[in-house]
């Protein structure tokens, strides 16, 4: 990948996403006027932890994909995440063609994440190992991206400071331990500390190799007044392709049941109940 190098270079052996990274999740965090840069590594990854485990959430996404490979998307995620379980649903809510085409994403403890696709007419297929370290929709984000928890890992590190958009931020490395899954060797995000939001994730392969950067360039403030990453770029292996994400809209105030996370209710297409309600 022809990435911009890291001034501080990978470690010797080589996520969030994220994840999603985030993954969108893709990463939520929190306002906290008493974070400051002396807080430890471990400290900081246990509170970048407990913001993602936030219960109930619903997530409108615009997912935009650009270069040899053109996606547009409009998807729905449900959520509920704990400190001992995650669950994830992604749906297509358009374009038409691939409306209701949706994905099931399960992890529980230490064990390895599982999955389900659901795709139109009726076809339910169980996502093997290697299928989790797929694209999601066609992205530069895996499937595996948006259900891994790095802050979650065991060894933290802070390794240095480094300014992002005019931001200085506490660059913290995550390595998985042993019994903890994934196909990353180390991950490192570079966090403003003043809004404890991550600005910035990289995620390394054991041979050293850069294999997924997001950079978060919006932040917002959310419906429980929580500040959390809104527009993100990601940048994966591919390297003629950019996927763009759009999912400040976020609610909390929502509730599921279980059959919506099984396999099952993935054939249903259908918004949140209000906790309210």
């Amino acid at each position: 990948m022809n990435f911009p190098a890291s001034p501080l270079g990978p470690t010797n052996l080589g996520r969030i996403v994220t994840t999603l990274c985030c993954a969108f999740a893709i990463v939520a965090s929190h306002a906290a006027d008493t974070a400051g840069p002396s807080m430890s590594a471990t400290e900081l990854a246990a509170k970048l932890s407990a913001f993602q485990q936030d219960g109930e959430s619903y997530v409108r996404l615009r997912l935009d994909v650009t270069g040899a490979t053109k996606v547009a998307l409009q998807l729905q995620i449900k959520q509920r995440r704990t400190k001992t379980e995650t669950e994830i649903v992604y749906q297509v809510l358009w374009p038409k063609e691939r409306k209701g085409e949706s994905i099931l994403l399960r992890k529980t403890g230490e064990r390895p994440a599982t999955g389900t696709l659901f795709r139109l007419p009726d076809i339910l297929k169980t996502l093997d190992g290697e299928q989790m370290k797929g694209a999601l929709f066609g992205s530069d984000l895996t499937i595996e991206d948006i259900i891994e928890n790095f802050f979650a890992w065991e060894h933290q590190a802070d390794v240095g400071r480094e300014i992002v958009d005019r931001v200085n931020c506490q660059i913290l490395e995550s390595i998985p331990g042993k019994g903890q899954h994934s196909s990353f060797a180390s991950v490192r995000t570079w966090v403003d500390m003043r809004r404890l939001v991550p600005l910035r994730v990289e995620k390394y392969t054991a041979s050293g190799e850069l294999a997924r950067r997001i950079d978060f360039t919006k932040v917002t403030t959310d419906d429980i007044n929580r500040h959390i990453p809104a527009d993100l770029t990601v940048r994966g292996r591919r390297q003629d392709s950019v996927t763009e994400l759009d999912g400040s809209k976020i609610r909390h105030d929502v509730t599921y049941t279980d059959r919506e996370f099984t396999p099952e209710g993935l054939k249903e297409l259908k918004p949140p109940t209000s906790a309210s309600k």
